[in-house]
């Protein structure tokens, strides 16, 4: 046979998966641009080329070696674990939290970081674990104690979203690797027991009005309650087919806050209707099927709990988004995937596609024929 006109290198990426994100991308810059008023600055032109710059990072971690992912593993998590405890003590403050750290040429978050971070490292752990310890305390203990340091470290900045994106992560993991189902069952009732006490004593008084907020968002139409009553109007009002381009009343007159952000869906659908939300969620339900596939496809322990964590890590985003946006969760601060505006979420988001896009790569049956 002739060679392909395509370069092989060019031919072996996973296109099935990277041209729907790029549909999806380009959607939200769409999105972005109108709610700016018809403009590519401040946030859609930002968006749109964060992709490329991630997605060529993406590429570069799925190039990566297994054997690479094991070694780095407890090292990448320590160098994220020191990451936070600089954010408690020189990182910068923005919205009543103490999230960053400025570098000079890009502001991070290091809690982002470890939502990806705290699946490798688990599934590295679970990897090495004989499988008859699985169902003894040395399959939980250590595992615990390795979510508990940065989860408890981004709980206190305080980032509630986060803390509860990485807790989520670790839990899947832990799930997956085969321990006992009692535990789960053992510590839900705990959680059930420790709620109640901990949401008064714990909390902050902000994310306690969340919930209350959540439960009744009419008691305080324009305080708490003021960004769900405005996100869930925007969603209505669009309709089927949606209020046209340009034209959502909600975010242009500033009724809808974040509306480049954490709610960016309901600017969408004020102008595009259930319409452009379903193509939103066909785009990501595409994805993580794409990665379910993957991970159930995968040959070794280390590749299918990495695959498998990553994908729910990326769904945690989707569902919480989405349900926050329409009023069935509390408001919680996670931005949607590829659609809203911020480089840390393009970021967590592009590795968890990476690591996926790796663990193909290391179970792909053979080399491609160059003949």
């Amino acid at each position: 046979m002739s060679p392909s006109i395509i370069p092989d290198p060019v031919a072996r990426q996973p296109w099935p998966v990277i041209l729907p994100l790029l549909a999806l991308t380009t959607f939200g810059a769409t999105v972005l641009y109108s709610a700016a008023g018809g403009s590519l600055r401040p946030w859609a032109l930002t968006h749109f080329l964060r992709f490329f710059v991630f997605l060529a990072m993406a590429i570069a971690i799925s190039r990566v070696r297994k054997e690479v992912f094991k070694q780095l593993a407890y090292p990448i998590y320590g160098v994220i674990v020191v990451l936070l405890v600089l954010v408690e003590l020189v990182g910068g403050i923005g919205g009543g939290s103490q999230r960053w750290l400025n570098l000079g040429f890009m502001t991070l978050q290091p809690s982002e970081l470890m939502k990806p971070g705290i699946v490798l490292v688990l599934a590295r752990f679970y990897d090495d674990l004989p499988a008859s310890m699985t169902a003894s305390w040395r399959a939980l203990i250590p595992a615990a104690t390795l979510l508990a340091v940065p989860a408890g470290l981004v709980i206190i900045q305080p980032d509630l979203g986060t803390g509860l994106a990485i807790t989520f992560g670790a839990t899947v993991v832990v799930f997956l690797a085969g321990v006992p189902l009692w535990w789960f069952i053992s510590a839900g009732a705990a959680v059930a027991v420790i709620a109640p006490v901990a949401f008064f004593t714990v909390l902050h008084d902000y994310q306690r009005q969340r919930v209350f907020v959540f439960l009744d968002p009419s008691k305080d139409p324009l305080g708490t309650g003021y960004h769900i009553l405005q996100s869930t109007i925007a969603i209505g009002s669009g309709g089927f087919f949606g209020k046209g381009f340009g034209n959502g009343s909600q975010s242009h007159l500033d009724y809808l806050p974040e509306a480049h952000t954490d709610f960016v869906f309901a600017t969408m659908a004020e102008e595009w209707g259930m319409v452009g939300g379903l193509f939103v969620i066909g785009v990501f339900a595409w994805v993580l099927n794409w990665a379910l596939r993957t991970a159930r496809n995968a040959s070794g322990r280390f590749d299918q709990l990495l695959a498998m964590g990553m994908a729910f890590t990326m769904f945690f985003y989707v569902c919480i988004n989405l349900m926050m946006v329409m009023g069935l969760a509390p408001v919680v601060g996670i931005p949607l995937p590829f659609m809203s505006h911020g480089g840390s979420s393009m970021m967590t988001n592009m590795i968890c596609i990476g690591t996926i896009m790796a663990v193909a790569n290391w179970n792909r049956e053979g080399p491609r024929s160059l003949s």
